[in-house]
């Protein structure tokens, strides 16, 4: 099982980036994504079935992030607009073989650096 998570960078405030998480190996019945800034701790952002598409939001992010997938490709993307320098963090994606509702995470990607200045 891999997880290949893609797409972050240094941004202006207000801009936008899109998060890409390749999976191979399997399939998972939930894949989310964290974050983690420095000096904190791990936080739930987003998370989507794989099966119906449901998805589920952190507070902090629901009316600027989108996730969705791909099954084609067997690719998860988180779409952030609207990014605030509190935003700025090591994002990962991860998956559970759970419900949506768990977030009990079995399996983690790398983490990809989104850097959001003022």
């Amino acid at each position: 099982v891999q997880l290949q998570a893609s797409g972050g960078g240094l941004v202006q405030a207000g801009a936008s980036l899109r998060l890409s998480c390749a999976a191979s190996g399997r399939t998972f019945s939930t894949y989310a994504w964290f974050r983690q800034a420095p000096g904190k701790e791990r936080e739930f952002v987003a998370a989507i079935s794989w099966s119906d598409g449901r998805t589920r939001y952190a507070n902090s992010v629901k009316d600027r992030f989108a996730i969705s997938r791909d099954s084609a490709k067997n690719t998860v993307y988180l779409q952030m607009n609207t990014l605030k320098p509190e935003d700025t963090a090591v994002y990962y994606c991860a998956a559970s073989l759970y419900s949506l509702y768990t977030l009990l995470m079995d399996y983690w990607g790398q983490g990809t650096l989104v850097t959001v200045s003022s």
